[in-house]
């Protein structure tokens, strides 16, 4: 925060807001919800490589058009060793990420986002993290309140398996959605970067 400078967060279409020191906690919520939601992530075969694949492309994406050519090498050869990896981890998986790969790639994503200046657009570049954190908080939540579930069970991806989705299904279909989510996220980018700024006041 003091040697780098950094005290403004981008809204897309409303440009950079300095924040000042408000930087800090807002770094730490983004680093630790990312971590924890890939660790959530990382319950089926194949899951949370499949999906860090289109959330880094994404971003090696952003990074490249905003010139942070050293970023989008990095997030590149990220997505290479996540090619190789996932050849090995989708089901029957073969090798396993545990909670040093996951939580390793979700603390790089968070900083990914950080450093290119758009962690909101964390939102629908990982609509799935968002999903399987959030249905872990909601379910503890409404146990904790009112002593009843809301899901079968947790992290989604689990509840969806309990309504009798086979397991290669949920993956699947989460990868799907999550590219989805990672192209309508690039595409707010470009869009935003390339027009003035609106401003309501």
């Amino acid at each position: 925060y003091y040697k780098l400078g950094f005290d403004f967060i981008n809204i897309p279409f409303l440009g950079d807001w300095v924040i000042g020191w408000w930087y800090v906690p807002i770094f730490i919520f983004i680093i630790v919800a990312s971590t924890f939601s890939a660790n959530e992530t990382d319950g089926l075969d194949g899951l949370a490589a499949g999906i860090f694949l289109t959330m880094f492309g994404a971003y090696a994406a952003i990074a490249f058009d905003q010139g942070k050519i050293e970023l989008a090498v990095l997030l590149s050869a990220t997505m290479g060793a996540l090619v190789a990896f996932l050849w090995f981890n989708i089901y029957p998986a073969r090798f396993f990420m545990g909670d040093t790969g996951s939580m390793a790639l979700g603390t790089m994503l968070g900083v990914v986002a950080m450093l290119t200046n758009t962690p909101l657009l964390l939102i629908p570049i990982g609509v799935v993290f968002i999903m399987e954190s959030g249905s872990v908080i909601l379910q503890l939540t409404s146990k904790k309140l009112r002593g009843k579930k809301i899901f079968l069970s947790t992290p989604i991806h689990h509840h969806f398996e309990a309504l009798g989705w086979p397991e290669m299904q949920v993956t699947m279909r989460f990868w799907v959605i999550n590219a989805v989510g990672a192209i309508i996220g690039l595409i707010i980018f470009l869009v935003d970067s390339k027009i003035p700024p609106i401003s309501f006041f």
